[in-house]
């Protein structure tokens, strides 16, 4: 290690005379956050050689066993040696939520911590991190939700009004949940199963509507970073638009390169569950039409049971070597038969939703900083990424970088203080309207949830063209 990682060492758990931390005092931890492509990780591994650090991952996708490529995990010899924590270590069935994560990840930092190492969480899943950094998080699991009314309510009220629903619980409707609450059932997708399930399952336990429990003590606090158990420097690594999408198509074509199209191979499955665990990915169900198409023309090769179900592959190596092989045949071929549409029009999906993911992690971001007053610093990887300059990337990417972390290191607690009753500030005086649901007719009844949203919404350039358009021939109002 150099003597600027040992410099550091030393001061990660002192105070600036070089004393342990008074008792209380809140343990330091960076944040690198950021859209897709950006190049999170690599700039938490270049930080190893200015700090004695341990990287954390914060990406839901790669906390699952398997995917390697199609999640774009760090291979082990990009490591460099450095630690890395949750990257690869869950069964990819189980679903990993938010609390999950954040009751897995408080160990890891304590264990880091004790090490005298400076914790670096890492990841695009802004909503893992506000998990882990956050007092309270509004989206938790119903678990936690049940937790909370019973902690408020006396055990006859937690029994008197629960009530009898029929039915198999673990796959409630959209318009189950929009009868029981609507207020709820507005602020989420109608084909989010997850969230419906969870909000019903706890109206089902408890009693109570999901969006009374989350508007009052749970509206207070989501997202407020003041009582945080950490303190931490939020780092975001971030580039232009136009630069990331072109950036992120490269990269799937590249991932197809590398065998992107083996590994949906091997997790295909017909009668899978794409709302949970690892098939979540983006890059698993866009290719399930090609797949579908493909093992039925390939039924030669296929076996079914005597019931009738739906045919599965044969579990031999050699013959999905050979599919596999057909595959790639397919991609490579230059007839327009439906399998090779189907894979094109698959590879195509990958990209638009992966485009699409940057913009939600780019927009959540925003309210992140905006909403709930996160001190969020940028480094700025357009140029980095245009010219694939390792000195570019040095100058403009790792060195800014080191500069934010060796100040917020040097910080003392009366600062942070000074910083934490600023944010607070910043967020009393924003209206943070979460729950009222909006409705762009221009846009083909395009669903904004809260009015921040809305009024970002009506900002954007496609929003303002189509309403320049409509208003030509007629009035319309937006």
């Amino acid at each position: 290690m150099e003597k600027s990682s040992e410099s550091s060492a030393r001061t990660l758990n002192t105070n600036n005379e070089g004393e342990p931390n008074r008792e209380g005092e809140k343990p330091k931890v960076v944040v690198i956050m950021g859209p897709t492509g950006a190049g999170k990780s690599r700039l938490a591994i270049d930080l190893a050689t200015h700090f004695p650090i341990e990287i954390l991952n914060a990406d839901s996708m790669q906390v699952y066993q398997g995917l390697d490529i199609l999640t774009n995990k760090v291979p082990v010899h990009e490591q460099k040696g450095v630690p890395h924590h949750l990257l690869g270590t869950i069964c990819a069935n189980e679903e990993f939520t938010a609390k999950k994560f954040r009751d897995s990840a408080i160990p890891i930092i304590n264990d880091i911590l004790s090490r005298n190492c400076l914790p670096v969480i890492v990841g695009g899943t802004n909503y893992y991190i506000q998990a882990l950094v956050s007092s309270f998080l509004l989206d938790d699991s119903a678990e936690d939700m049940d937790e909370i009314y019973s902690s408020n309510l006396t055990g006859n009220e937690q029994t008197d009004h629960r009530p009898d629903f029929q039915g198999d619980s673990c796959n409630y409707s959209y318009d189950l949940l929009k009868e029981l609450d609507p207020v709820a059932a507005n602020r989420i997708h109608p084909n989010n199963h997850r969230k419906i399930n969870q909000y019903v399952g706890l109206y089902a336990r408890s009693g109570v509507l999901p969006s009374k429990l989350y508007q009052g003590k749970a509206a207070e606090n989501w997202g407020r970073v003041d009582n945080s158990r950490y303190s931490c420097c939020f780092l975001c690594v971030d580039a232009a638009m136009p630069v990331l999408d072109q950036y992120v198509e490269h990269r799937v074509d590249c991932m197809i390169d590398a065998g992107l199209l083996d590994e949906v191979y091997d997790i295909y499955n017909p009668n899978a569950n794409y709302t949970l665990g690892l098939r979540q990915a983006i890059g698993v169900r866009e290719f399930e039409n090609f797949l579908g198409v493909y093992f039925s023309d390939s039924r030669d090769d296929e076996t079914s049971d005597s019931s009738g179900e739906t045919p599965l592959k044969l579990s031999t190596r050699k013959d999905d070597k050979l599919l596999k092989e057909n595959i790639r045949g397919i991609l490579n071929s230059s007839s327009d038969n439906l399998p090779k549409i189907l894979l094109e029009e698959a590879i195509d999906k990958v990209k638009a939703n992966t485009r699409r993911l940057v913009r939600r992690q780019k927009r959540r971001l925003n309210q992140l900083q905006t909403l709930f007053g996160w001190n969020i610093n940028y480094v700025d990887a357009t140029e980095s990424i245009l010219s694939k300059s390792d000195e570019c990337w040095a100058r403009q990417v790792v060195g800014p970088a080191v500069k934010i972390i060796r100040s917020f290191l040097d910080e003392d607690d009366r600062t942070m203080c000074a910083l934490d009753g600023e944010s607070k500030t910043i967020m009393d005086t924003v209206q943070r309207d979460l729950w009222t649901q909006y409705v762009c007719k221009a846009c083909g009844d395009r669903v904004l949830r809260g009015a921040h949203e809305w009024e970002q919404h009506k900002q954007g350039r496609g929003h303002r063209k189509r309403i320049s358009r409509l208003r030509k021939p007629q009035s319309f109002s937006p």
